[in-house]
């Protein structure tokens, strides 16, 4: 049973129909209480960053998550702004705290400086990266992005890379903490690959 939290932030509705897609269990909920139970949990949104970070920390959310995905182990897989939220700190909107669940920090994306257009929006090229839930992925897939933030982590958080005026961080998994800047659920069958893998412990 995958847990995805609905944090009231952008649709979930394309994340569990790609879950039935792939027949996964799941539940959605809100309640703290409901996530301190989970056995694998998905964090998806989209919007502002700091918005979103006081709607998990007024709630609760964000205590329960650390409980889970720290103490316990729980794995744990971002998607798009769920996956900026398990950062350190980010600053759209002004800066503001993530959950820290690794070290990194999200910024403006530094295409800004090149001139290229955001959000950035579309189809992208994924170097792998080596990381385990790509494994069973082509190297170089393309995947859905819709982003003007972008993730900076330390050098012990291994990642995946896009290019898009820079190179940028597409994917991290740091053992059972896993997080992807596209959207796996708009990706077709890269994406409901990732997304088996995540269901099925294949990482």
């Amino acid at each position: 049973m995958i847990t995805v939290i609905d944090i009231k932030i952008g649709n979930i509705g394309s994340v569990t129909r790609a879950l039935q897609k792939i027949k996964a269990p799941y539940q959605v909920t809100s309640d703290p209480e409901v996530i301190k139970t989970a056995k694998k949990i998905i964090l998806t949104g989209v919007g502002n960053f700091r918005e979103a970070s006081e709607r998990i920390k007024s709630s609760g959310i964000d205590k329960a998550i650390k409980e889970k995905v720290l103490k316990e182990g729980t794995p744990i897989l971002g998607i798009c702004l769920g996956m900026q939220l398990m950062a350190s700190t980010g600053s759209e909107g002004g800066v503001s705290d993530g959950l820290n669940l690794f070290k990194g920090e999200v910024k403006y994306h530094r295409c800004s400086s090149l001139k290229l257009p955001l959000p950035h929006v579309g189809w992208n090229k994924v170097d792998n990266g080596n990381l385990p839930i790509l494994k069973t992925i082509p190297d170089g897939s393309h995947f859905y992005f819709v982003h003007s933030y972008e993730l900076l982590v330390e050098k012990d958080v291994p990642a995946a890379t896009c290019h898009y005026g820079v190179d940028f961080v597409a994917a991290i998994q740091k053992e059972h903490i896993i997080g992807t800047q596209f959207h796996p659920e708009k990706s077709q069958n890269v994406g409901l690959a990732l997304l088996q893998n995540f269901a099925e412990g294949n990482y």
